[in-house]
């Protein structure tokens, strides 16, 4: 672990090159060993609720979904999912716990990867997950499933917006102690050839973000499976309504102690940024790598398909608490509202889903 802290390595950075991309400030503000928001694991996950942690049904719908997955592969053995971006291990735990309530055979032949960045903070998860600190994708001739949650909406972004006709980049630099926003020729042509692709003309003063990052996760994706699926839940839109004129300030968000703060320069290392998927980015660039897509649909329609509604009925016969049945009823109309569990809906200082009570999958 290098021994600069976030902020000695991002003056270092200022004094070498004077100004850096958005991505590049991202990518430390996050991941930075000794001060990232991701790699300080009492902070990391704290300022914000994913669907996994608001209920294990989330989990344990999807464990049926790579069941089918399975089938449809052949029944491989080991059936392996390798989980990018696991976080705390909450749905690595929840979909090998339920997996054993399904086809006996399926739950001996899954094997569970869960691989993240930072230090592994998970504990007491089953002897079928196996934790990986690493960067990437580390197997190869997987037969099985890549799965994501909440990940690719965590990956740095460029920040671009249009003046006067021409495509400009937002670069981050240092005046008076402050981290300030400025304005230059774009770093690469990457960013307008990504828009360009997908059509998208940007407004006059109209800013977004571009996800350079998508490429080589993809294409390690694609170079991973020998013969399955890639899976990735997150929030996002197809480029056409991502970059429509109603999103003119893009879609940037950063989350700090369940509130949406305003600037991603206030607490560096210290809160969450994001920025909504281009999914027609992950089309075309999965195409281009041997993936085959299907059709978009939101969190609420999958996890319905799967049988969601089914845990909401069987709530009433499981001996419950009048509390914890409420608390369950609500954390399960919250996976399905929507688009899913929205991060900038937390209520400031506010609980998540279900907090007040012990979660419960029916049987």
């Amino acid at each position: 672990m290098t021994s600069l802290t976030l902020r000695q390595e991002l003056l270092r950075r200022f004094a070498a090159e004077g100004r850096i991309t958005f991505a590049q400030f991202m990518e430390l503000a996050l991941y930075w060993p000794n001060g990232g928001y991701y790699a300080q694991p009492r902070k990391a996950g704290h300022d914000y609720f994913t669907a996994p942690a608001a209920h294990p049904a989330f989990g344990a719908l999807l464990a049926m979904q790579l069941e089918e997955m399975w089938e449809v592969l052949g029944r491989p053995v080991p059936f392996r999912v390798m989980e990018s971006g696991a976080g705390w291990g909450h749905l690595a735990r929840d979909v090998v716990t339920f997996a054993h309530g399904l086809w006996p055979a399926f739950a001996e032949a899954l094997r569970y990867l869960a691989v993240d960045r930072a230090a592994s903070s998970a504990e007491g998860l089953p002897s079928q997950v196996q934790w990986l600190q690493a960067e990437g994708l580390p197997l190869r001739g997987v037969a099985g499933v890549i799965l994501s949650n909440e990940l690719v909406d965590a990956m740095p972004v460029h920040r671009v917006v249009m003046r006067g006709g021409r495509l400009r980049e937002l670069y981050v630099q240092l005046e008076s102690d402050r981290l300030v926003e400025g304005e230059g020729e774009p770093s690469t042509p990457a960013l307008a050839t990504r828009l360009a692709q997908e059509g998208v003309a940007l407004g006059e003063d109209q800013r977004a973000e571009v996800c350079l990052a998508l490429e080589p996760w993809l294409q390690e994706a694609a170079a991973a499976l020998e013969r399955g699926f890639l899976v990735t839940v997150d929030y996002g839109h197809a480029a056409a309504d991502l970059y429509a004129a109603q999103r003119a300030s893009g879609t940037l968000r950063c989350y700090y102690q369940h509130t949406v703060s305003a600037s991603p320069y206030d607490y560096p290392g210290g809160q969450d940024i994001t920025a909504h998927v281009d999914f027609t980015a992950i089309a075309n660039t999965g195409a281009r790598h041997g993936l085959e897509g299907y059709p978009l649909t939101t969190q609420g329609a999958f996890l319905r398909n799967l049988g969601l509604q089914v845990f909401q009925q069987r709530l009433a016969g499981m001996g419950l608490t009048q509390q914890e049945r409420d608390s369950n009823r609500m954390a399960l109309l919250e996976l399905a509202r929507g688009g899913g569990l929205e991060r900038d809906r937390a209520e400031p200082g506010g609980r998540g889903p279900g907090a007040e009570a012990r979660q419960h999958v029916p049987a």
